[in-house]
């Protein structure tokens, strides 16, 4: 388990399942990774990240808000068979929006990658519509370096690959948390909800994490 500052990082759980399916079943919440399904196929989903734990030893974690004791997504590594890279990706509830919860969880995560799993790289597989993963990925200090087909399940998409390696992170470690201490408060519209949100996060920001 990992903490930071609000969060906890944790193995998946059956626990999770309720608020897991109710991401899921969001539909902007659910456009990158993989589109709205119904919960026999999100406790699959929760079932093969936890699956990728127990076999190999990698794979995302749960995150919960600490002082709600709250499932409010899941972050962290992602290496299936056939993927563009090893990956850092993201994807929130929508009650999780706009707090910088996306951007600390992912410097965890990729503190992880490097320090525990040892990875020279790390990369964050974004459609290129998903304007908000894209902002968060900068905030990260990575970089686009080239495009690439998903695996099959995925049909023909093609995303971005973003990354960045092990001697750049440091130094963009540490942009990244004065970034997420000082991030700015932003309002926006969606949907007819008023939302208060922080820097780059928004109601799109979530990437893969799904095969």
């Amino acid at each position: 388990m990992i903490e930071t500052d609000r969060l906890l990082l944790r193995k998946p759980t059956l626990e999770d399942l309720d608020r897991w399916t109710e991401m899921m079943a969001d539909p902007v919440a659910s456009r990158y990774i993989g589109g709205v399904v119904q919960a026999p196929i999100a406790w699959r989903i929760l079932m093969q990240v936890r699956g990728a734990w127990e076999v190999t030893g990698i794979s995302m974690f749960s995150v919960v808000e600490k002082h709600r004791g709250l499932w409010v997504g899941r972050v962290g590594p992602w290496r299936p068979l056939g993927w563009p890279g090893d990956e850092v990706g993201w994807g929130l509830h929508p009650d999780a929006w706009g707090k910088g919860y996306a951007l600390e969880a992912a410097i965890a995560s990729i503190d992880y990658a490097f320090d525990e799993l040892r990875w020279e790289s790390v990369v964050h597989c974004i459609n290129p519509e998903n304007r908000p993963s894209q902002a968060l990925a900068r905030r990260l200090g990575s970089r686009v370096l080239r495009q690439d087909t998903m695996v099959a399940s995925f049909g023909t998409e093609i995303v971005d690959v973003w990354g960045q390696d092990r001697a750049e992170w440091p130094a963009n470690r540490e942009r990244a948390r004065a970034s997420l201490v000082n991030q700015p408060r932003k309002v926006f519209t969606l949907g007819g909800t008023t939302f208060s949100r922080g820097g780059a996060e928004n109601a799109e920001n979530n990437v893969r994490g799904r095969d």
